[in-house]
């Protein structure tokens, strides 16, 4: 869990808008590569090892959100490895926002200089996914290198001290950069899909996601409130004043559509992110709105 992916479903647990639904539910928190405390190490050749969908394969959770590309790898390629199924089940809430940073002294002032230089990701996560969408409009697809080195923390100390080229990153790690004196190239948001399993049936998920929309409505009238939740991932690196709130977006989640699967889907396959032949039937289900 990473809280500019959550932030939603923490206030919305927070305020009590869940119990308001009438759903009591269990809340599990995974390492995400936005806390300062996680050691965990992802490999770009593999996704279903990771904390989140370990615990997810193994039923302990029956629902979640991350980017809305890495849902759709999930989605797409878990029955053919023999894995827990998922479907998408809604366009997420949380519009997370990702930058490519720099060091100051760098001699890098645009993102075609990144040609063939390596910018640090999360292999098939939000970070790489919206790197490779930053980043196809100024260079051919061979010439974006990307490589992993570790936690968002790790990333940036790495930018800083002259170690890599570059580095993607989300909140609250770009105002940490920016505190820092990092130089931001670009940034884009990124939106988070919602992902479940066939046992949560449409109108439990329907409360979910009115939970969440309630939420939503408190975030877009004024985020500050809730910076702390951010803020506490960089481990006193960050006050919640110092968080650049301006950034964070989101809105009610809603029907993950055909055009919206078609545009994603293919987009991820010319990347070579996902398989090919999948179909919007057998991909998406949106029973919430039924």
């Amino acid at each position: 869990m990473n809280a500019v992916h959550d932030l939603p479903v923490l206030v919305a647990r927070d305020a009590g808008f869940f119990k308001d639904e009438g759903l009591d539910l269990e809340f599990v928190t995974t390492p995400g590569m936005a806390q300062i405390t996680t050691s965990h190490f992802v490999k770009f050749d593999s996704v279903f090892d990771r904390p989140l969908d370990s615990v997810y394969n193994e039923g302990g959770i029956d629902q979640y959100r991350m980017c809305e590309w890495g849902i759709m790898k999930r989605a797409v390629e878990a029955d053919s490895q023999g894995l827990r199924g998922r479907k998408i089940v809604a366009l997420g809430a949380s519009m997370s926002k990702f930058a490519i940073v720099v060091s100051r002294d760098s001699g890098f002032y645009e993102p075609e200089m990144l040609k063939d230089k390596p910018i640090a990701v999360t292999p098939n996560n939000g970070s790489e996914f919206t790197t490779l969408k930053m980043m196809e409009g100024f260079l051919a697809p061979e010439h974006v290198k990307r490589i992993h080195a570790g936690s968002m923390l790790k990333r940036l100390e790495a930018v800083r001290d002259g170690r890599i080229a570059a580095a993607s990153v989300m909140e609250p790690w770009i105002s940490v950069a920016q505190k820092w004196g990092l130089r931001i190239l670009i940034e884009s948001h990124s939106t988070r899909a919602e992902a479940a399993g066939d046992e949560l049936d449409g109108p439990t998920l329907a409360k979910m996601f009115r939970a969440q929309a309630r939420a939503v409505e408190l975030l877009e009238k004024d985020p500050a409130p809730y910076a702390h939740y951010l803020a506490r991932e960089t481990g006193g690196l960050l006050q919640p004043h110092e968080l650049q709130t301006w950034r964070l977006l989101h809105a009610a989640p809603q029907p993950y559509t055909r055009e919206r699967f078609d545009d994603t889907y293919n987009w991820t396959v010319k990347w070579n992110m996902t398989v090919p032949g999948a179909t919007y039937e057998n991909t998406v289900d949106n029973r919430a709105w039924e």
